[in-house]
């Protein structure tokens, strides 16, 4: 799928950010020499060809920039990436900026990500010192314990001169093993390896094609399951790199000839070769082989034990099909509980024997309501599920079996994310809110929460001036739709302040309470960051999804150009001041919502966009993508694909904001070519003078990975660039 651009490290302006009058910016006086410089670069030819579909013909001027190896296509792309990269980084400011973004970083002593829990009160963790340019996985022993180095994989960055990333890692039941999956230069490209923790030696040789971390041990840590793509030959297409991905299974240290193949999609159990399996045992024996399609909240499940899987007989049972709309599947001892949205848009927790499951006979363990059960889990002790109330998560515990849930106190109301292990009781809590950073803590059986110290705390963490405002915003068909606005304690509304809108809207992703210092610093500075969650995203649950995807996907673009009218006609900023940013599939909804409302914004960021959604499917990772947005190969799912194209939807003489396109050339999941080809057409239709730039990063990838250095790089083009779009005093090019 198109993941979610998570590292939203909005700016920070050292101490020279100012009060911005209301008035329209003038034009730069370094904006001649920006537009000479620019006509200066290499043109990019005009080669149509054009594909007819369902009596419509569609031009593609630009598909000769597919090919990134073309030495044409790559002198074209090398020119104008280096011309942006030169401007961006020669804007006053820029450079203290730069700055401001790693001393903000290193206000605390590290950054800590997916913690996992295991017996002997082990916690294993990736973690990014304050001086470190990566994450790296470590061990330690109690919540005091010193943590021990396990992988380190800048090692492998000086090895070969390019960045490495964990994708993900997995630590076996009993903690004695741990797998890491490891890739370079943004690819994606996991190999696995296995790791001893005792002594940090690897076992066995890496697993290649060991992608998307969908990684199961058995109880006794003697097998890990996997997923894996398949090989390619050399005559296959690269449409076929997601298909006939296979379930596999393999004992720690064995190499390629022990990996054991369970299910292979396009083969076993009729499904359907462009989906994904991937078997998770359970620790009562029982294995569950879930199969999704890349994209969709739902899932079907087949079910066996460990003792028919190892004696080669799985006769796999069915327990739901996608027909169910089932997220979330768990059994313990003998019972199903599932998470459905069948009949219940906002979902609810259903409950029956394993033997003969029936999602119409099962008894409900959680009601729908108007809140939005987000997910839930199982411990040793209890059933945790969290439910969204607004844009608040809160937190319910009740018996394993069913029975009343309490609800628990928590010390920071924002977002939840829920971490339990089931053979251990309680749970990790990451806890977080617009102005409260992420903290970690510990969940008691009894209800009682301490912060485990395992994220240290910075200076910067606990903001009072700032707050984050919720309304709610008409869009064009009367629908109310919810975005955060944060700014300082006691803002004027006169139009003045240099606002950022995002949203992303896609997938039934919502957008919920998360904490930035980088944003923080641009609110220090006036500014104002607005979080929208138009339809598209999962917010209000299933129907807001299924509203923004597909045929009605103009609603998401829609949505998010109403929230920024309502924040021009409310007086938080004015046209002159707005910009529109958006990553991956968010691209695709900031470059509609220009391509459609080009005059209200003054610049626009599609970051790592899917912005040819005509050719999307020819790619490898389209394909799986096809479910969330369509089709071309039938004439509603064209349409619609044609509809939500940014390239295609360009006119010649309209004056578009400022566009800064950004994108990793190694992406794996929206190809690079669809931010040249619209960086390029942009470039020959725009009747404005405003600068289009295109910043190329040539090790990295859809932004999975990426070292601190490259995201701050990133970052501070980006802002630089906004704020010297904005007219903020001090933001400019030299003449």
């Amino acid at each position: 799928m198109l993941p979610h651009v998570r590292n939203l490290a909005v700016l920070s302006c050292l101490a020279l950010l100012f009060a911005c009058s209301p008035a329209e910016p003038p034009t730069s006086p370094a904006e001649p020499a920006a537009r000479e410089a620019t006509d200066a670069l290499p043109l990019a030819p005009v080669r149509n060809v054009p594909e007819t579909f369902f009596g419509v013909t569609v031009d593609d001027p630009y598909r000769w920039l597919e090919d990134p190896s073309d030495p044409e296509a790559a002198a074209w792309m090398r020119a104008h990436s280096d011309h942006a990269h030169a401007l961006l980084g020669s804007i006053q400011g820029r450079d203290g900026l730069r700055a401001r973004l790693d001393e903000l970083e290193s206000s605390a002593a590290a950054r800590v990500v997916d913690v996992q829990r295991r017996p002997d009160d082990r916690y294993f963790f990736e973690r990014r010192g304050a001086d470190d340019d990566q994450f790296k996985l470590y061990v330690q022993r109690g919540m005091d314990g010193e943590p021990r180095l396990l992988f380190d994989p800048q090692v492998m960055t000086a090895e070969t001169g390019l960045p490495h990333a964990i994708n993900y890692y997995s630590a076996s039941p009993d903690g004695r093993l741990v797998a890491v999956g490891v890739s370079a230069a943004g690819s994606e490209e996991a190999a696995m390896r296995i790791l001893d923790v005792a002594s940090g030696e690897q076992l066995g040789p890496e697993i290649d094609r060991a992608l998307f971390g969908a990684i199961s041990w058995s109880p006794d840590s003697e097998e890990i399951y996997f997923h894996r793509v398949q090989a390619l030959g050399p005559d296959q297409p690269a449409t076929d790199k997601y298909r006939f991905s296979e379930a596999v299974v393999m004992r720690p240290g064995d190499d390629e000839d022990g990996i054991r193949t369970l299910v292979r999609a396009g083969r076993d159990l009729g499904i359907p070769d462009t989906e994904f399996a991937y078997a998770l045992v359970q620790p009562d024996g029982h294995v569950l082989l879930h199969v999704i399609d890349g994209v969709s909240q739902h899932v079907a499940v087949w079910h066996s034990t460990l003792t028919a899987l190892r004696a080669g007989e799985p006769e796999w049972q069915r327990l739901v099909s996608a027909e169910d709309q089932v997220t979330t599947l768990v059994v313990q001892e003998g019972e199903v509980i599932v998470r459905s949205f069948r009949d219940a848009p906002r979902y609810r927790l259903l409950a029956g024997p394993l033997d003969d499951f029936q999602l119409s006979a099962a008894r409900e363990l959680v009601p729908e309501t108007e809140q939005v059960l987000t997910g839930f889990a199982l411990a040793a002790d209890a059933l945790y599920f969290t439910r969204r109330d607004g844009n608040v998560q809160r937190l319910y515990r009740m018996p394993p079996g069913g029975g009343e849930a309490v609800e628990i106190e928590l010390p920071v109301l924002g977002s939840v994310s829920l971490n339990v292990t089931r053979q251990l009781p309680g749970a990790l809590l990451s806890l977080q809110s617009w102005t409260r950073a992420r903290q970690i803590y510990a969940l008691a059986p009894d209800g009682a929460i301490a912060n485990t110290g395992l994220q240290p705390s910075g200076r910067y963490d606990a903001p009072d001036d700032f707050v984050a405002t919720e309304v709610m915003v008409e869009s064009h068909d009367g629908v109310q739709v919810p975005m955060s606005i944060l700014h300082r304690r006691g803002i004027e509304l006169d139009g003045s302040h240099p606002t950022l809108l995002y949203a992303y809207a896609s997938y039934g992703f919502t957008e919920e309470p998360f904490f930035s210092l980088n944003t923080l610093a641009w609110l220090e500075a006036g500014g104002i960051f607005a979080v929208a969650n138009p339809r598209g995203s999962g917010v209000f649950g299933q129907d807001w999804h299924e509203a923004g995807k597909q045929t009605t996907k103009p609603n998401s673009w829609k949505d998010f150009n109403a929230a920024a009218e309502y924040l021009i006609e409310q007086g938080w900023t004015d046209a002159s001041r707005l910009a529109a940013w958006g990553g991956s599939a968010g691209g695709l909804l900031v470059g509609r919502a220009m391509t459609d409302r080009p005059e209200l914004y003054t610049a626009v960021v599609p970051m790592v966009g899917a912005l040819d959604m005509i050719r999307m499917e020819t790619t490898p990772n389209g394909v799986p993508n096809i479910p969330e947005f369509g089709t071309r190969t039938n004439e509603a799912g064209f349409r619609a694909l044609l509809e939500m194209s940014t390239y295609h939807q360009v006119r010649d003489g309209v004056a578009y904001p400022a566009v800064l396109l950004t994108h990793g050339v190694n992406d794996p999941r929206v190809e690079v070519w669809h931010t040249t080809k619209t960086a390029a057409r942009l470039m020959a239709a725009t009747a404005s003078s405003k600068p289009v730039l295109m910043r190329l990063d040539y090790e990295s990838g859809h932004g999975v990975g990426n070292t601190r250095t490259q995201v701050f790089d990133e970052r501070a083009d980006m802002f630089a660039f906004l704020l010297w779009r904005m007219g903020v005093p001090g933001w400019v090019p030299p003449p």
